[in-house]
């Protein structure tokens, strides 16, 4: 019902030259990166994540089933759930709040919390978990339009479980279904490290991934990249913000003149 009234309101404004009425403008995907919900924390991250740029190139819809894989805090989750709570279904599959190692536990409460907090934005979450190596059922099979993951390769890499997961999201995206990844992106004259310790993924290896599971690629984008960012630090990704690891104050400010990650953002799609 929202969605016909806002179409018409939207077309009686275009009509009579006027802006798009603020119902309506709260609910899109500019609106929401926008609104009151989001933290100036997390806002402040907006000009290195590039979260409407990013949606947009992956096609996201208002009526699309999307899962995204470790949602973790919910950076991108107040952003996509809000967005999919009237027309579509936002899954999380996230971490187990009964994980036997306590940073899961505390990172699926925090999350759990934070949605909590806004029930009105987030009444039609739904919520699996992904836990390697055995927990990959994170949607029924054929199920979403979209599946989402940002910054999450390195970790199955660490875990030798990368062409588990990536089955795992082909077979619950149905025919024609997107899959989107962001990663940080290594430098592709030094060769992968198969444990991605430092953090950076080469984007022909992720893209390989990929198309080992049946993927077929369709396309990048350089929205994320960052040509400031040298790939050699040594802490790997995390020397750089937000998570500034092992840096002093000096440091820190020469590193915040990098700012976050280069990364590789590139689109897929299940066969039809």
């Amino acid at each position: 019902m929202f969605k016909q009234i806002c179409q018409t309101l939207i077309i009686m404004s275009v009509a009579a030259g006027l802006a798009l009425p603020e119902l309506c403008h709260a609910h899109s995907l500019e609106g929401i990166i926008s609104g009151e919900h989001r933290s100036d924390a997390n806002k402040a991250r907006d000009p290195y994540r590039h979260p409407q740029q990013t949606l947009e190139f992956f096609g996201l819809q208002k009526d699309m089933t999307v899962v995204e894989i470790w949602p973790s805090g919910g950076w991108y989750a107040e952003i996509i759930a809000p967005y999919l709570n009237e027309s579509g279904q936002y899954i999380s599959a996230g971490y187990d709040p009964n994980d036997e190692v306590e940073y899961f536990r505390d990172s699926a409460a925090e999350f759990f919390d934070r949605l909590n907090q806004d029930p009105d934005l987030y009444s039609n979450v739904q919520h699996t978990v992904l836990k390697l190596p055995n927990r990959i059922e994170i949607a029924e099979s054929n199920s979403a339009d979209m599946v989402l993951t940002f910054r999450n390769i390195h970790n199955w890499m660490a875990r030798d479980q990368a062409d588990a997961v990536f089955k795992g999201f082909f077979r619950v995206l149905k025919p024609g279904g997107v899959l989107g990844v962001v990663e940080h992106r290594g430098d592709p004259s030094v060769p992968q490290d198969p444990a991605a310790e430092s953090g950076y993924v080469n984007q022909e290896y992720a893209i390989a991934l990929a198309e080992k599971a049946g993927f077929i690629f369709e396309t990048s984008s350089e929205i994320n990249a960052n040509p400031k960012d040298t790939k050699d630090h040594r802490e790997g990704v995390w020397t750089l913000p937000p998570t500034y690891s092992s840096l002093n104050d000096q440091e820190k400010k020469s590193y915040a003149d990098i700012g976050e990650s280069d990364r590789f953002t590139l689109k897929f799609r299940k066969p039809e």
